[in-house]
């Protein structure tokens, strides 16, 4: 920690960000060694991401071993704000809004708690990261050089968070605060809403410059203030800045401009090309390859043991080379290190990287259209270096509590080790208990310590479990979405602790493992998590994140019928899936009985149905997941009827026998014989005529009997 004896604050006061912020105090140092900023910065907006969404975050560098702490602070009443880094002081007029920060242990600051708020999002979905540490080149410092009372990164986010409604309005706070008392160091902060993101530029003592990120283009910037950029300056809703950032360097004879006469401010500001380090302009040619866009091979040559030389009018934004970019590539941005390109820092050791052993944390804003202020943006947080991390989701604008992983402010530092180097032996002590940050810290210090057997092994383990929690955030994501504003906090909440405490526990588990790996001493096999898949392409155990936020979905309702007393019925049936598919259920059926219901004593998804006593039961089943969260099905219910009655059957009467058989001689028809019938039948339809043909054929033989 670099130490500054301070005229105005008594004593050696601890002044850090020589890494990422500049550190300016009461000699207000101009800049800080160029080798050592290491922060990158990228912006991706939904024109060329799979999702739509615009993303924008940071990694902070500064040392291998500095433990961040993710908090919220809460609403004070005319905040007075201050600085540890210079004698910026400034007192608000209101109530200020909640919001989310990651901070600096208070050990490194003279244990004040309210250092360096670098990355959050306030109650009204105001997002903001700060600081990307640049540069001035000596004439601009000469003519508008650092201010004493001037703000600066300690205080940038607090400021910006705590008393903004919208980006906009943290953009003009922050320029009239820097009109008023100046800047303390050089710096680019990002600030954004639900509408638009602001990138704002910290250029010297009093002169900035502030504008919309452009739709079309991406950007990736380490640390480099000469990355040439074009804004409309007369157009005040893309670009505001201060009063005398084109007359100031004009006056002066400093006002550098582009062929078309319109000012760049970069090289106007900034240092020169020729005169940024290796570290930062190889960072840049990486940042360029990652999203296939790389430069042209005159614009840069590559020094073997050094890294990126001359690099030539380098720009602030530049086209992809394709688009569909994902949640996970884009955070994976932030762990870049040239892999596979002519600037692949795995292959040289002395060449700078994005994804380095010095970053201490690393953040990404995923910011949704068409959403309400409170959950349109997510905040990827990961709380050590990228390059062997998890980035966990949160819904900051929500967030009331603070899961107990993410240990706090007044948490046992001492972790970190002597002088928070990248030091192996600590990192095989036991940690803080329950401390994510500490247990990333300790994963990185050992995998990029042991490169060539553990880092393959570590990344893959943790590349599956990122991805599991980018799936399974969607599922969360669709809840959230649907779920009433006055219930969007406690879900939020619930979401946060979840994901955060399944994050520590595979990750704790996979620190003993590595622990245990290194001390067994057997480098020749490479190291694998025990809990990958035979393929080694998943968990074998998968994240319950999603299952522990949202109850199980029944898709299939049991459903009520009717039965007669006594007949065999068809089972009660309900089917329910797992709210992203993962874990056993438990089922579990009830009855009710009088006003309650009890258990049946089933646990199975089929329930006999028993129709041996008349009457009606109503029955539902409650479904539980792994984690505890239940779902109930709609009643059933079952009606029992009594048989029905039949009608009494009278018996018949028995028919009269015949003496003779019907169609012998001598029988006589009888009424009801189907031949008498018959008989009867064909006398109707001959006639009458007929009838007394035969009248007189029979008294015809009777006379001829007799004769």
């Amino acid at each position: 920690m670099l130490k500054i004896n301070s005229p105005h604050g008594g004593g050696a006061l601890r002044f850090k960000k020589f890494a990422c912020g500049l550190m300016v105090g009461a000699a207000l140092i101009g800049a800080a060694p160029l080798s050592a900023l290491a922060c990158t910065q990228v912006w991706v907006p939904g024109q060329y991401t799979a999702n739509g969404d615009r993303y924008v975050g940071r990694s902070e560098d500064y040392a291998s071993r500095h433990v961040k702490i993710f908090g919220i602070q809460e609403p004070q009443k005319n905040t007075h704000y201050t600085s540890d880094e210079s004698d910026f002081d400034w007192t608000s007029d209101k109530t200020s809004y909640r919001y989310t920060y990651v901070r600096d242990h208070p050990s490194d600051w003279n244990d004040r708690h309210d250092a360096y708020s670098e990355a959050g999002i306030n109650e009204h979905g105001v997002s903001c990261s700060a600081t990307l540490t640049t540069n001035y080149n000596a004439d601009i410092k000469a003519v508008d050089p650092s201010t004493k009372t001037g703000i600066g990164e300690y205080t940038y986010a607090g400021v910006i968070l705590g008393e903004s409604k919208t980006a906009r309005e943290g953009v003009e706070l922050l320029g009239r605060l820097i009109d008023e008392q100046g800047a303390s160091g050089r710096d680019q902060i990002t600030i954004s809403d639900t509408n638009e993101t602001w990138l704002f530029c910290a250029l010297s003592g009093h002169q900035w410059v502030a504008y919309i990120m452009p739709e079309d283009q991406v950007s990736v910037n380490p640390n480099m203030g000469n990355l040439r950029f074009k804004v409309d300056l007369d157009d005040t809703k893309t670009c505001l800045h201060s009063k005398g950032l084109i007359s100031v360097p004009e006056e002066a004879g400093l006002l550098k401009t582009f062929e078309d006469g319109t000012p760049d401010i970069a090289s106007t500001y900034g240092v020169s090309d020729v005169d940024h380090s290796s570290g930062t302009t190889t960072r840049y040619v990486q940042g360029r390859h990652y999203f296939e866009a790389p430069l042209a091979a005159d614009r840069y040559t590559v020094v073997p043991g050094k890294g990126v030389t001359n690099l030539t009018e380098p720009t602030q934004f530049f086209t992809p080379g394709r688009g569909g970019w994902t949640t996970n590539e884009i955070l994976r941005s932030l762990a870049a290190r040239g892999e596979g390109t002519d600037v692949d820092a795995n292959k040289d050791a002395a060449f700078g990287a994005i994804g380095n052993n010095r970053t201490v944390e690393s953040h990404m804003f995923q910011i949704r259209d068409g959403l309400t202020a409170d959950i349109a943006t997510v905040q990827w947080e990961a709380l050590s270096r990228a390059e062997f991390s998890v980035f966990v989701p949160l819904y900051s604008a929500l967030l009331t509590e603070v899961s107990p992983y993410f240990s706090d402010l007044n948490c046992d530092e001492t972790h970190q080790g002597p002088g928070q180097k990248d030091n192996v032996e600590w990192a095989m002590k036991e940690e803080p208990e329950n401390s994510l940050p500490f247990v990333l810290m300790d994963i990185n210090t050992l995998a990029y310590n042991h490169r060539d057997s553990m880092a393959a092994g570590t990344r893959a383990y943790l590349d599956a479990l990122q991805a599991q929690i980018i799936a399974q955030q969607d599922v969360v994501d669709a809840v959230m979405k649907s779920t009433p504003a006055e219930g969007r906090t406690a879900l939020a909440n619930k979401a946060q602790m979840a994901v955060v405490e399944q994050t520590y526990l595979k990750c704790d588990k996979l620190l003993d493992e590595m622990r245990a790996y290194i001390t067994a001493g057997d480098f020749s096999k490479p190291f694998a998590a025990s809990d990958m898949n035979a393929e080694g392409t998943d968990l074998a155990t998968p994240v319950l994140y999603a299952d522990a936020v949202v109850a199980p979905q029944i898709t299939q309702q049991p459903a009520s019928a009717t039965y007669e007393q006594g007949a065999q019925a068809a089972d009660l049936i309900v089917a329910a899936k797992n709210a992203h598919g993962e874990g056993a259920l438990a089922y579990e059926w009830f009855v009710k009985d009088g006003e309650t219901f009890v258990s049946t004593g089933v646990k199975a998804a089929a329930m006999p149905v028993d129709t041996a006593t008349v009457g009606d039961k109503t029955y539902f089943c409650r479904v539980t997941n792994a984690s505890g969260l239940v779902a109930d099905s709609t009643a059933a219910t079952i009606t029992v009827t009594a048989p029905a009655v039949k009608p009494e059957l009278k018996p018949e009467t028995p028919a009269q026998k015949p003496s003779q058989k019907p169609g012998t001689p001598g029988h006589l028809a009888q009424t009801g014989d189907p031949a008498s019938m018959l008989a009867l039948a064909s006398l109707a339809s001959a006639g009458a005529g007929a009838v007394a043909v035969g009248v007189r054929r029979t008294r015809r033989n009777n006379r001829d009997r007799v004769c």
